[in-house]
């Protein structure tokens, strides 16, 4: 079995130090290049409907499009600052922390509020750059998996993440004030997905991993926010996004149930190490940085506010159980299930998997049709 230092680079997975050790070094370019080592798969077996869940999901996905130009209120007059104000009372801020003493204690409104701003930019331009992380992928994936009814799916997700990234960067551009480079941990994970050469880890690091983490962001911030343009954005891209980590689940659950166990405990690390790498990167050390402050010193404080913990752990609230429908948790002796208590979050494993609750996320015809606000 693999240490946590071969795996994550580190003993100790909240050691802090390691964490903030991980640092982007070409935010300043205007590309970045992954060497993609995979095979382009072609097939000749043209049978449409071999494996009827993802034929069925295609044929979902042709009815289900939306225009990000046409749909979506772009008049909508946004008041960042105001966002920001609701958005700190709704969540608590540090709740009932003592501040004395630390970097926050002389803070007033102003700065609360530019740090609220700050994290509205840092979160979109992170869902953005994974959005434009998970196009990369679905290509690749329609390149190198070897059926024919996932290749037709996923030529379709490709088109739904143009989408979003357009959707997102829009309303970066043209409704908040800033832009943030893509998160160095965020980066080291794309990075590993596109490298490797398996067309399953592609499903996995992607499908199930970022877009389930995703998933369950976005919902909480549809939950969470007043802001009219961007819970309605946050709607449409959910409704993708569930049909995305289905896609997954349903192409992973055939293919892992015919793996040994050392094929297996591949996958369980690669989830495991995609996992950490997820939660690392909302420690948002690019935000203190931009306000001045040294993450070392306030990181600590923040880790003590519950609200940011619980937070945190619901981002896993579709991962766990979509893991649980491929088998990944319980396979040699349980390795990713300890490794999920470790990180806190195996609590949510008996909730239903994605597979199973994907058409509840869809749009009705209503609000496909433009009739609903």
């Amino acid at each position: 079995m693999s240490t946590n230092e071969e795996i994550i680079g580190r003993a100790e997975i909240d050691d802090l130090e390691a964490i903030l050790a991980v640092s982007a070094a070409d935010v300043d370019e205007a590309v970045r290049a992954v060497k993609d080592n995979a095979d382009a798969i072609f097939t000749w077996d043209y049978e449409k409907g071999r494996r009827p869940a993802l034929a069925k999901l295609y044929e979902k996905s042709k009815i289900s499009m939306w225009n990000g130009e046409t749909d979506l209120p772009w008049d909508t007059v946004v008041d960042q600052e105001q966002v920001a104000r609701d958005n700190q009372a709704l969540n608590g801020g540090l709740g009932d922390l003592d501040l004395s003493g630390t970097p926050f204690h002389n803070w007033k409104e102003k700065e609360w509020l530019q740090l609220g701003m700050e994290f509205q930019n840092w979160s979109l331009s992170q869902f953005m750059h994974g959005e434009q992380g998970a196009l990369i992928c679905t290509a690749k994936i329609v390149e190198t998996v070897p059926w024919i009814d996932a290749k037709y799916y996923a030529a379709t997700q490709v088109m739904d993440e143009a989408r979003h990234v357009e959707v997102f960067a829009k309303y970066l551009d043209t409704k908040l004030n800033g832009h943030y480079p893509l998160n160095a941990h965020l980066g080291l994970l794309l990075d590993d997905i596109i490298e490797d050469s398996r067309w399953d880890m592609t499903y996995l690091g992607m499908q199930i991993m970022v877009e389930g983490l995703a998933l369950a962001a976005f919902g909480f911030m549809h939950q969470m926010t007043t802001e009219p343009l961007l819970k309605k954005l946050l709607r449409y891209v959910m409704s993708d996004e569930a049909r995305h980590v289905a896609f997954g689940v349903l192409s992973l659950k055939e293919y892992y149930s015919e793996l040994s166990d050392a094929e297996m405990f591949e996958r369980q690390e690669f989830a495991f190490e995609a996992a950490v790498r997820m939660r690392d990167r909302f420690i948002q050390q690019e935000v203190w940085e931009r306000m001045g402050l040294n993450p070392r010193e306030v990181i600590p404080l923040l880790i003590q506010n519950p609200n940011r913990l619980l937070f945190q752990q619901m981002l896993f609230t579709k991962i766990v159980p979509n893991c649980k429908k491929l088998g990944l948790l319980d396979r040699n002796d349980g390795w990713l299930r300890h490794k999920f208590e470790e990180l806190g979050v195996i609590q949510f494993e008996d909730l239903t998997d994605t597979s199973d609750e994907y058409q509840a996320f869809a749009l009705s015809d209503a609000e496909l049709s433009g009739q609903v606000a």
